[in-house]
């Protein structure tokens, strides 16, 4: 099939400030040396701020966090050739991802990775948001250079 065809996945994505203005980036399980912020799908009936909190709740281990803003606009991207028909049952080209902003309100000790019966990552860390791009993929960094772009007014 014509992966232009296909659609993309409804997703959330999220970036979690610390109070020092750091965001969390999480170390996949399935690819040691990929960090990505967390992100998933949004379900049925679900709205963004749901999917978010639970997102939050399944990646990181934690609620513990406000809602600064939500994006407005949803930033897309395509997966490259050879992870098409290998994620998300072969369903999906891409996500389109809606950005949740949340401050975190817990403590370091309140994050736990291993919480959901698929945990993500296999470790985690606080970085500056300007930093998020370099530590992203190839396929998600125009996603990421985006995110930053949208967020880097919440820590001036």
């Amino acid at each position: 099939m014509n992966p232009s065809k296909l659609p993309y996945r409804p997703c959330v994505g999220i970036v979690l400030f610390n109070q020092d203005n750091h965001v969390f980036v999480g170390e996949r399980i399935d690819s040691p040396g990929a960090w990505q912020l967390p992100q998933g799908g949004v379900d049925r009936g679900e709205s963004i701020r749901e999917a978010a909190f639970r997102e939050l709740k399944e990646e990181v281990g934690t609620d513990q966090a406000d809602i600064i803003r939500i994006c407005e606009e949803k930033m897309c991207y395509d997966l490259p050739p050879h992870l098409l028909g290998k994620l998300w049952g072969g369903r999906y080209r891409g996500q389109c991802q809606t950005w949740v902003a949340f401050r975190f309100s817990g403590q370091d000790r309140d994050i736990t990775l291993d919480g959901h019966h698929f945990p993500e990552f296999r470790d985690w860390r606080w970085i500056p948001l300007e930093d998020v791009a370099q530590f992203a993929v190839p396929f998600k960094r125009d996603t990421y250079l985006a995110v930053i772009k949208e967020f880097k007014d919440l820590i001036a």
